[in-house]
């Protein structure tokens, strides 16, 4: 039975703040959950109406817990709550690599586009994903299920993005709307790809830095379309730049 001590604390983690306090985050379903049990992230607790999908270890059983449907409906933060719900303890934050290709978001606000441009860096190979502290929190329940587990495999560090830029190496990419088309730009093994808020785009602090403004073009007839989603626009780039590597190999 799940206590109330534990079913509030649980439900709190929604909240940065409780995040922050507890160094716990909360992971729900089944593929999220077995793909982090295999990552170096340590499980604190897992509850769940059906183990048989689980792939829990003898360390894992000891915090396992079984509940009922009732008891994982009022702690999950899914309309259609799944099978099973867990927690993991936060990692402490390390440092990236100024290496390869390295996505950087300027204050991308949306649950769902973080998870996804999260999962698009697992995808293409890119290791470090830098956001500004008003990025919405990697950890965020909303996040975490977005990203379908690649939030193990990708090192998120969060800090002032206008510093580490002043800092960087490589060449600065960013999407604006009167830039140079990314189909024929040529484009290095190595740069930063900076990607801007949801509303917004690119903040004219961080414009200043960019070496090189690319641009996603349109190719409807009426060019009625204000923007493209962050996070389709982050594929799109990826895309490009690891086409001239795939091509090479």
């Amino acid at each position: 039975m799940l206590s109330k001590s534990n079913s509030k604390r649980i439900t709190g983690l929604h909240q940065k703040k409780c995040r922050k306090r507890e160094g716990v985050f909360v992971a729900e379903g089944i593929k999220v959950i077995n793909e982090l049990l295999e990552s170096s992230f340590e499980l604190e607790a897992i509850y769940s109406i059906d183990r048989s999908a689980l792939q829990l270890s003898k360390e894992h059983e000891v915090v396992f817990q079984d509940i009922t449907p009732a008891e994982l409906k009022k702690i999950s933060f899914l309309k259609t709550p799944q099978t099973a719900l867990a927690l993991f303890k936060i990692p402490a934050q390390v440092a990236n690599t100024r290496d390869g290709i390295t996505v950087l978001l300027d204050d991308v606000r949306d649950p769902g586009n973080l998870g996804t441009i999260i999962r698009l860096c697992d995808w293409f190979g890119v290791k470090n994903l830098i956001c500004s502290p008003q990025t919405v929190d990697c950890y965020n329940p909303k996040v975490v299920q977005a990203t379908m587990g690649s939030l193990s495999r990708i090192t998120i560090s969060y800090t002032d993005i206008q510093e580490y830029l002043k800092e960087e190496h490589r060449a600065i990419y960013g999407t604006f709307m009167d830039g140079t088309t990314i189909y024929t730009a040529s484009l290095p093994k190595e740069a930063v790809i900076v990607m801007g808020n949801e509303a917004n785009g690119i903040s004219e602090a961080i414009e200043q830095l960019v070496t090189h403004k690319i641009a996603i073009p349109r190719f409807g007839q009426l060019q009625k379309t204000e923007s493209l989603n962050v996070a389709t626009a982050t594929a799109i780039c990826l895309s490009e730049f690891k086409r001239g590597i795939a091509i090479e190999k």
